[in-house]
């Protein structure tokens, strides 16, 4: 590296500025002489210690966002969407509901507790890629594995940093969520990514055949005793739960066994006829990704198992619901992601904040007499919860085992439990 010296001459001293003074006879004038000169590069010292920027995401509007990378190399499209959660950054990319999308968290500063390897809500990260502002270059938690860099560099997950999160999620508050490209590659010009992100389309693709499991399995796990919190109504009763795996997240399964269910974990595509023949106490339809247009394999499945056991939705299982009953979804403008999303419980009056990931809704106009709107969302009023008692139905368009998020909607987990008691008694 080369290097400069500089000397500064000022040939003329009145060009000085100098504050008057009550003994002007001990003013002094000094002289700043300036050359320059190149001496040779220092051996073993790199030409540029720190990171400079490596990495571009390129959003379909046009504008190109330069960026320094950590995790994988590449390139990436995906849909880009928002997250407010202030921790749980970990929880957040096993969530295979982000699946197809780039999160970018609004918190400015990311990795500080590094990763461990309790936090795992889904057997892998699903999810394109992880944007921020600042990443940590330290850690500093007791249950630290491993920094978060080298745990996305392993999962082949690409990560950038030092980018405009504010202004990006400005953007996307006006605009909507927007299909966006990463690349590390160099090769790749601007013009290339910008037609990847233009060509490429989430909606109407079938995501949760990607990120559900393959065979049925059995779910035993319950909350651990040093994060165990609520133990009011349980009787010791045990019901037999079939949740269907859309991209379920393990704290779901981990919450419902904490209430003594014995669960059976399903693919999506599993008959509904298969699930009568276990003959359980209810089923669960799990959150997962996408568009649940794009799914209407699973569609059927609940429509053929509605009125027979009571069963309970969550996410994309609530909008699976609502579709089945006769209603519809939209794409909403930007989706809620984040662990900070205050819900009105309309049977109870309690607000509820709640942890959010979605980017689709239930239109409550379009569903059929005799179904009841539990919850609505108070930041947008779209429909947060549904039931109908005919056919002993209830769902959540959003996440009441958090993980990461707040545990204020963990009661609906006992309301489940109530229901399906409810049924055997009178059966």
């Amino acid at each position: 590296m080369a290097t400069a010296a500089f000397n500064l001459a000022l040939i003329n001293p009145s060009t000085f500025i100098l504050p008057k003074s009550p003994n002007p006879t001990k003013l002094r004038v000094c002289t700043l002489r300036c050359s320059s000169a190149t001496t040779n590069a220092v051996p073993g010292l790199s030409e540029r210690p720190w990171k400079t920027s490596d990495a571009r995401l390129v959003l379909e509007d046009g504008s190109i966002w330069r960026a320094k990378s950590f995790g994988a190399t590449g390139t990436q499209v995906g849909e880009v969407v928002f997250n407010t959660s202030l921790t749980g950054y970990q929880e957040i990319l096993t969530d295979p509901s982000y699946a197809g999308q780039f999160v970018l968290m609004t918190n400015p500063h990311i990795g500080n507790t590094g990763v461990n390897f309790d936090d795992e809500e889904s057997r892998q990260c699903f999810l394109g890629g992880l944007v921020i502002r600042s990443i940590s270059i330290s850690t500093s938690n007791w249950r630290c594995a491993e920094t978060l860099g080298d745990y996305l560099a392993e999962r082949n997950i690409m990560g950038i940093y030092d980018v405009d999160t504010r202004a990006i999620t400005r953007r996307l508050r006006q605009d909507g969520s927007l299909v966006g490209v990463l690349s590390t590659e160099e090769s790749k010009t601007d013009e290339e990514l910008l037609e990847m992100s233009r060509s490429w389309d989430i909606v109407g693709v079938d995501l949760i055949s990607g990120v559900s499991c393959k065979e049925p399995y059995e779910w035993v796990d319950k909350t651990n005793s040093e994060w165990e919190f609520n133990y009011s109504g349980r009787d010791g009763e045990a019901f037999h739960v079939v949740a269907y795996d859309f991209g379920i997240k393990h704290n779901i399964l981990r919450r419902l066994a904490s209430h003594g269910c014995k669960i059976t974990v399903v693919p999506s595509t599993w008959p509904a006829s298969e699930i009568l023949k276990r003959k359980p106490d209810g089923v669960l339809f799990s959150n997962g990704p996408g568009d649940p247009s794009a799914v209407p394999y699973a569609v059927e499945t609940v429509k053929e198992i509605l009125g027979k056991v009571p069963v309970f939705g969550i996410c994309m299982g609530h909008q699976l619901l609502g579709q089945a009953l006769g209603g519809k979804t939209f794409k909403m403008k930007f989706g809620h992601h984040g662990g900070n999303h205050p819900v009105h419980n309309l049977r109870s009056g309690h607000v509820e904040i709640s942890a959010q990931n979605h980017n689709y809704a239930v239109d409550p106009a379009s569903l059929p007499e005799g179904v009841e709107v539990t919850h609505v969302n108070l930041n947008d009023g779209s429909c947060a919860g549904l039931a109908y008692p005919a056919q002993n139905i209830m769902s959540l368009q959003y996440h009441p085992e958090a993980s990461p998020g707040p545990r204020d909607s963990d009661y609906a987990f006992g309301e489940f439990i109530k229901l399906m008691k409810k049924v055997k008694v009178n059966a």
